[in-house]
């Protein structure tokens, strides 16, 4: 059984415990062993987590199967970006899945809940960023008809950046 809901102060842990794993898995190789520590530790721990959420732009989701908790989503309505020029964009900060759950469609199933949020608040589009080096997440994106529109320097810590896409799905071509 699958079942997505929003996330609350009791999925801190979760939530830490699966980015940190997705995060270190997916980003392997992009960053020094140091670096990547330092990122993980900043941002995925329970703490960090219950900051986001309790920030009212901050939407968190979780995917469930059978009871357990198989990953999670964040976006943020209404979050324009300033080579999108497009009003009423979703900003897609995260999606990741345990890797024991890939192959299964949750991924796919959490995006077009996210999807479908989006729209249901009026958005108009979402985009994202995406580690170049991240071919599986490219490849789910633009399956999913996101396009490649840009590129960022996404600062891992201050002085490491990795160069990531810039994707953009629209939905009046959904």
């Amino acid at each position: 059984m699958i079942s997505i809901v929003q996330a609350t102060e009791r999925d801190c842990q979760s939530i830490a415990d699966i980015g940190k794993t997705a995060v270190e898995e997916s980003h392997r190789g992009s960053s020094s062993v140091e670096v990547m520590t330092e990122f993980l530790e900043r941002n995925y721990n329970p703490e960090a987590i219950r900051e986001e959420l309790h920030d009212s732009h901050n939407i968190y989701y979780i995917i469930q199967y059978n009871g357990e908790s198989a990953g999670f989503s964040k976006i943020v309505l209404n979050d324009s970006h300033p080579d999108i020029g497009v009003a009423n964009v979703t900003k897609l900060d995260r999606i990741y899945l345990r890797k024991e759950f890939y192959g299964q469609k949750l991924g796919l199933q959490l995006l077009n809940f996210n999807i479908n949020l989006a729209k249901d608040n009026g958005q108009s589009g979402m985009w994202l960023y995406a580690w170049i080096g991240n071919n599986r997440a490219i490849d789910f994106y633009r399956k999913a008809g996101f396009m490649v529109i840009g590129s960022h320097n996404y600062y891992v810590t201050e002085t490491h950046f990795d160069v990531s896409h810039r994707m953009f799905l629209s939905f009046s071509e959904r």
